[in-house]
């Protein structure tokens, strides 16, 4: 897991300066190792945290003079070794034992279409010596992000949006559209685009060549389709629930891969207890475990330790439970934002923060259970979308943080355009081959909000940390076979059924079939004291008052009664106006 950033010139020989800005930036998610290479007109810059081979022969970027080829590469290929195998067999040679030299052989000897072959979390950019070509590409589920800004004579690519702000000439005006998504989409902007007008993102799945002339072509290499396969007609309840637990399994072992130690963020809910028993069973002793827990506020409780330690005890692992009181809270919430690439506003942002504090003194590796709820259909809106005549509409119902008329009533009139949100919506889901609206959904969820939700929030605040965080629920072929499942197995009983059903074949009854939970953090659901504090200082600042992108009295609505003004999802409107501020203050915009 590192940080990777480039420029591509067009019209003379690249900066290295605008790329030490950028890796300078980067440092946390590589605090182990930094690179520059520069060839004419590209510069990449790499910043390394060490998880494979631990020797310098692994440090990027790496460059094979022999195949006219270098590459910057953040994230981790877990079959390496069987490809390795795979490409000794044909000749070539390796100087190192890392999963990057690995890149390097497979697109030289199948070109852009190694990707097809890659099992892992990827974002990569791959300059090809002789023709000038740069290739850069992300993994089918976007688990590893890759942001895109065009400059002044020059494309710019990093791991992160705050690292091409840091290398200047970027265009921070927001983006009507982006604003309106992050209001509506629970803080999701859909890529390409982003709530920059200048910046932009490579969406999942896909490769971007950059020829030497500017010319580019983009190309998507995977695409899900969630619904049922003629062939599986004869599977019964029992083979749906045996394959899923094989393939949870396959997926967990896979993502043991590593030459330092590994661990599992344990919530004590059923996904995150999953994989901790899947490896137990697959002989994993000493396994070392991490809760986190926060104070209670106003009735509502911070940590759910009494599961997290059932599991623990079940499974014999290392356990420790990290509990944080409300100061700690509030004082890691600016670095928190910070560490944000985009702003976000669940607010369990700050306890994946502190959790990867604590953790990153222990391992350097850790899974965790994000993606469940997507692919199998956890979350309380799939079941309301069972035999809908308008996807749309009840999507928007169940799902939006505000509708239009809202909308109108938050965002300063310069500010409020047409509903794009909605509009997004009815694309995606006009485009999908799924006739049934839970599949329609669970395909929007799997490949837009969880890539730019949970899985971003994740990235962001482990890597800030040094921590690479891997996600077994997001293997591509789990993906692939979860959308295979008849969605009725998926939301029976209130949802995720087909997993739970599985999951008794391993995990105690109580931990199945508890109050379904998540990282809590309620002094951001209800902002009392020093939060009050710190998000009326936001928003009442000379900053936010200039950008002027909310109607005052809507924001003075939230702050006389901001536990009356909760999303449908029971998230803070108020806390999520501020911490857009927040972010755009944080970022210097």
């Amino acid at each position: 897991m590192c940080g990777i950033a480039g420029e591509i010139r067009f019209d003379g020989t690249a900066d290295p300066d605008a790329v030490r800005a950028m890796t300078g930036c980067l440092a946390p998610r590589g605090p182990d190792a930094s690179g520059l290479y520069q060839q004419g007109r590209i510069a990449f810059g790499h910043r390394r945290l060490k998880i494979i081979d631990l020797s310098e022969a692994g440090q990027q970027p790496m460059v094979d003079p022999e195949l006219g080829l270098a590459v910057v590469f953040n994230g981790c290929i877990y079959n390496y070794p069987a490809l390795r195998e795979e490409l000794a067999a044909k000749g070539y040679r390796f100087f190192s034992t890392s999963d990057t030299e690995v890149i390097l052989k497979a697109y030289h000897a199948w070109g852009p279409s190694c990707v097809d072959r890659f099992l892992g979390m990827f974002a990569f950019a791959i300059h090809e010596r002789d023709s000038g070509r740069v290739v850069l590409g992300r993994d089918r589920l976007g688990i590893k992000p890759l942001y895109l800004a065009e400059t002044a004579g020059a494309l710019r690519f990093a791991s992160s949006l705050p690292a091409l702000l840091a290398a200047g000439g970027v265009d921070t005006a927001i983006d009507p559209a982006g604003l309106h998504n992050y209001m509506s989409l629970h803080a999701v902007v859909p890529a390409p685009n982003t709530i920059l007008k200048g910046v932009k993102k490579l969406p999942p799945a896909t490769l971007l060549t950059v020829e030497p002339d500017g010319t580019r072509r983009q190309q998507t290499y995977w695409t899900l389709e969630v619904g049922p396969r003629a062939e599986d007609a004869n599977l019964t309840e029992g083979d749906w629930r045996a394959r899923v637990l094989d393939m949870l399994g396959l997926a967990v072992e896979r993502r043991q891969i590593a030459d330092v130690p590994t661990g599992v963020l344990l919530s004590g809910g059923l996904d995150s207890s999953l994989l901790v028993a899947l490896l137990a069973r697959k002989g994993q002793t000493g396994l070392k475990t991490f809760a986190v827990g926060f104070d209670a506020v106003n009735g509502v409780e911070g940590d759910e330790f009494r599961y997290s330690d059932l599991v623990a005890e079940t499974f014999g692992t290392d356990h420790v439970k990290i509990a944080v009181d409300a100061s700690r809270t509030l004082e890691a919430l600016p670095l928190a934002i910070r560490a944000m690439s985009e702003p976000q506003m669940s607010h369990d942002a700050v306890a994946f923060l502190l959790l990867s504090q604590e953790v990153s003194k222990h391992v350097k590796v850790v899974q965790s259970g994000q993606g469940a709820d997507e692919i199998f259909g956890g979350y309380h809106w799939y079941p309301k979308m069972v035999g809908s005549t308008d996807p749309v509409a009840d999507y928007a119902r169940v799902y939006f943080d505000r509708d239009h008329a809202e909308m109108s009533e938050t965002l300063a009139p310069a500010w409020l355009g047409p509903d794009h949100s909605r509009a997004f919506v009815a694309a995606f889901l006009g485009g999908l081959a799924a006739q049934d609206p839970v599949d329609q959904v669970l395909q929007l969820d799997t490949q837009v909000m969880l890539v730019d939700d949970p899985v971003k929030r994740v990235d962001n605040m482990t890597m800030a940390c040094g921590l690479e965080a891997r996600v077994p629920f997001l293997d591509h072929e789990l993906v692939e076979l979860a959308a295979r499942v008849p969605a009725a197995l998926k939301v029976k009983d209130g949802g995720k059924f087909i997993l739970k059903e599985a999951a008794r074949a391993v995990l105690p009854a109580a931990v199945i079939d508890r109050p379904k939970g998540y990282f809590p953090v309620p002094a951001l659901k209800h902002i009392r004291g020093p939060y009050m504090d710190f998000v009326r200082g936001v928003l009442d600042s000379p900053a936010a008052r200039e950008r002027g992108l909310f109607s005052r009295p809507y924001i003075d609505r939230l702050l006389a009664d901001p536990d009356g003004t909760l999303t449908p999802k029971g998230h803070s409107k108020l806390w999520q106006v501020a911490l857009l501020e927040a972010w755009l203050q944080a970022q210097g915009i």
